[in-house]
């Protein structure tokens, strides 16, 4: 296999378990929301803000880690 071959394997791989991370993460997150919120229901609003600024810190990753791959693909 030629040395591109070798960087678009690389790549595609980079995204695909930068999509599963991501995934995983923001599940991870809404998981623990759900469970504080059905410990203490008054803390909705809180738990929920949290959520709402953890939810995009966990997307940033796998965002830069797809645009990685497109460069090295395309580059």
């Amino acid at each position: 296999m030629d040395p591109i071959g070798y960087t678009h394997l690389a790549a595609g791989l980079a995204a695909g378990l930068a999509a599963i991370g991501g995934a995983i993460g923001v599940a991870l997150i809404v998981k623990a929301v759900l469970e504080g919120v059905a410990r203490q229901p008054e803390q909705r609003g809180t738990l929920q803000t949290l959520m709402f600024i953890g939810v995009p810190l966990a997307e940033a990753v796998p965002i830069i880690a797809i645009v990685v791959s497109l460069i090295l693909i395309f580059s």
